[in-house]
């Protein structure tokens, strides 16, 4: 019999699936331990925190709901699971989908301000860029009055709420941003495949060692792909330069969106102060991220602040206070323990980019 077998199912039988899976975590693992890492005990142990996340996620994604005959929107990155300078005020939900068949998405709109949905190219397990498909946003949607609404997917043009696929599409996102967190509700989404039972396929042991072999990739890619974006970061230190549109939208970032990505060091008695006239635009945000690109952690600490939450001045503009201790200042971002990170500032659908100016002064000076 076992002449018989594929390649595939002879490497599930003697073990190779799940070595493989193991040293691609353990070579992982590298990325942490790179020459240009941070070397301290603190930034080491998220990073080993970090690939454990991803890992969570990418089993998640690729193992358990990995099925586009039966697709389950869910939420993979939260808040603990974070890459790629996760956005705090962002609600994420994602659904294994493809070109090759038609989808129905029926939902609530809820009073959350941004709702969003996209289709991308592949996804991070597969060792390449996401990009677009097609999107579609809640400002365009054909909704009733108690706001219900249906948005079909397909590769062919459909009426009324259409979200366009392309033949290799193969993830649907959701983005929902919530200004005030605490008031706004979340729609309420579902999804299904048009002419399926729901149920998903039986189970396919080949099918499932190439999910175990997709969320190995994703880890080892996701960790070296902002590991690389954060050493580059690193060439304009404590400034937020705007960050290249397309290499933003091949990982799967949205093309409306301009995004400021940088790094930040500080000494403890330091603080970095950071001015900006925001433009007329649907939303903007800042956030302190750790070196791996995660968020830190905004459930308990002060480390973003966005349009709504923003304290400003007269002349509309404003003042953020990066530090590791509060003096009183009215937008105050929270190191939360650490010395040095990445950190974005985004411009949501803006009529004009402005660069957020920057300096760094001792905390005794403000």
């Amino acid at each position: 019999m076992t002449d018989e077998l594929s390649k595939q199912e002879q490497e599930i039988l003697d073990g190779t699936v799940w070595n493989q899976f193991c040293d691609t975590l353990k070579m992982a693992g590298n990325v942490v331990m790179g020459p240009n890492t941070p070397g301290d005990v603190m930034n080491r142990m998220e990073g080993f925190r970090y690939l454990s996340r991803i890992t969570r996620a990418a089993l998640q994604t690729f193992v358990e709901h990995n099925d586009p005959l039966a697709p389950v929107l869910q939420r993979v990155v939260h808040e603990t699971a974070k890459m790629g300078a996760d956005h705090p005020d962002n609600y994420y939900q994602n659904a294994a989908i493809s070109g090759e068949y038609e989808y129905r998405i029926r939902g609530n709109r809820g009073t959350v301000h941004y709702l969003g949905f996209f289709t991308q190219k592949g996804n991070y397990g597969q060792g390449r860029g996401m990009p677009p498909t097609g999107y579609l946003e809640a400002s365009e949607l054909e909704i009733d009055d108690d706001g219900n609404f249906e948005v079909i997917l397909s590769t062919e043009e459909k009426p009324g709420n259409w979200l366009p696929m392309e033949p290799d599409t193969g993830t649907l996102i959701v983005r929902q941003t919530r200004l005030d967190r605490d008031n706004e509700k979340i729609a309420e989404l579902e999804i299904e495949r048009i002419g399926g039972d729901g149920k998903p396929s039986p189970f396919n042991p080949v099918k499932c060692a190439e999910g175990l072999t997709m969320s190995a990739g994703l880890v080892a890619g996701a960790a070296m792909l902002f590991a690389n974006w954060a050493e580059g970061f690193k060439k304009h230190t404590n400034k937020l330069p705007r960050f290249d549109q397309n290499v933003s939208n091949m990982a799967g970032g949205v093309p409306d969106i301009a995004y400021y990505h940088s790094y930040w060091k500080l000494a403890p008695d330091e603080a970095l102060v950071i001015e900006a006239m925001p433009p007329e635009c649907e939303h903007w945000n800042f956030q302190l991220n750790n070196y791996w690109m995660e968020s830190l952690d905004y459930r308990y600490y002060p480390i973003h602040v966005n349009k709504h939450t923003a304290k400003y001045r007269p002349d509309g503009s404003v003042q953020v206070v990066v530090a590791a201790e509060n003096k009183g200042f009215d937008n105050w971002i929270d190191t939360v323990g650490h010395e040095e990170g990445t950190m974005c500032w985004r411009w949501v659908r803006a009529n004009a980019h402005p660069e957020p100016q920057t300096r760094v002064v001792k905390l005794s000076e403000l």
